[in-house]
């Protein structure tokens, strides 16, 4: 395995520890301050992000995080590494919280970091939409949330 590898795979474990821990600090740190995120959908949150401070202020801050009820969440679960090479990092989370709205955010994501000088340059995250709807943006689906038959093994 190169040392590339070996480092990109230590940094997706430190980005999933910081977010089990709720250390938000130490995740934008792991970041490069040119990052761009890349979110799946046509949701408020959905599109491309550039920049640390646009990233981390609107979206993340306000997007996702602003929308829970701080002593409820906890990101990353269970996260899993599912394959690694030296420029990227695949990776599946499980986590969230209790939004402000009533609704509970509990989300599957997958993560694609692409890693540029130790840092995520560009991240690409896939997502249950109709979650972020119903739970981020009180914007219900006509169905609304079900459990789940067959969930996801981490």
């Amino acid at each position: 395995m190169s040392e590339r590898r070996v480092a990109n795979i230590a940094l997706a474990e430190t980005y999933y520890r910081a977010l089990e821990a709720g250390d938000f600090e130490a995740l934008a740190d792991l970041h490069a301050d040119d990052v761009i995120f890349n979110l799946v959908g046509s949701t408020p949150v959905s599109g491309r992000w550039i920049g640390k401070a646009e990233c981390f202020g609107p979206l993340v801050e306000e997007g996702v995080v602003g929308q829970l009820v701080p002593e409820t969440v906890q990101f990353s679960r269970k996260w899993r590494i599912m394959c690694a090479d030296d420029d990227r990092v695949v990776g599946l989370m499980y986590g969230g919280g209790d939004t402000k709205n009533g609704e509970q955010y509990l989300q599957t994501y997958c993560q694609i970091m692409t890693i540029r000088d130790g840092k995520i340059s560009e991240l690409h995250e896939f997502f249950d939409t109709a979650l972020v709807e119903l739970a981020l943006n009180d914007n219900p689906t006509r169905k609304g949330p079900t459990d789940i038959a067959r969930p996801f093994e981490f």
